[in-house]
């Protein structure tokens, strides 16, 4: 009866021993292309089968885009791209501003489009990038009526998966756009000038989908 309890004492520190030391399996990061059809998929299914959004109803599509769209972002590189070299020599706080407000700037310019969507479906071109590579590009086309659209997207690989740091929309790069954009502003006006600019613009959006709501 001794001999049984000391075996099963013995039993246990060795399991406790097993799951201490075994090799910690982390899920598997999703592929870079197999996220952006993932993701795509999901928010034209959902604008598809919205009769609010096919409407015109900004506050959903805005909410839509923020919580299907945005986590999948690196807003940290892609507002740093869009600032230059101007972001290092911007506050803690005018960096946190400027990514605020260039957030619910790329949200409603994103919002926008997809209230165009009708009976779109997205097609990704192949992809040539390593196993071993950390930064890529995923081409996609959403096709339609008339000329498929280009969409592609500069992805990086992050601790905790891949994600987008700039879009080309019908071959114009946001992050490039803005950032000749921005340059001008921060020389003619200064950081705070900047943030105060994208911060009215941004108002004067809300109000006026408020009124149309």
């Amino acid at each position: 009866m001794a001999m049984n309890v000391m075996q099963r004492w013995m039993a246990q520190a060795v399991a406790v021993v097993a799951v201490a030391t075994a090799p910690v399996v982390h899920a598997e990061i999703v592929t870079p292309d197999a996220l952006i059809k993932q993701v795509s998929n999901e928010v034209i299914d959902t604008v598809k089968a919205d009769k609010a959004i096919q409407a015109g109803d900004v506050s959903k599509i805005i909410t839509l885009v923020d919580t299907k769209v945005m986590p999948n972002v690196n807003f940290q590189r892609m507002t740093a791209s869009a600032v230059g070299r101007n972001w290092r020599a911007a506050t803690p706080e005018q960096q946190k501003r400027l990514q605020e407000e260039f957030k619910i700037l790329l949200v409603r310019t994103y919002a926008g489009a997809l209230t165009e969507v009708k009976n779109q479906t997205v097609g990704l071109k192949p992809m040539r990038a390593a196993a071993t590579d950390t930064e890529v590009v995923v081409r996609t086309e959403i096709k339609g009526k008339g000329e498929p659209i280009q969409l592609d997207y500069r992805m990086e690989k992050l601790a905790d998966g891949w994600k987008i740091y700039d879009v080309n929309v019908a071959g114009v790069w946001l992050v490039e756009q803005y950032k000749n954009n921005f340059a001008q502003e921060i020389g003619s006006v200064g950081i705070d000038g900047l943030i105060t600019k994208l911060a009215e613009k941004n108002k004067a959006a809300a109000a006026n989908n408020a009124k149309k709501g």
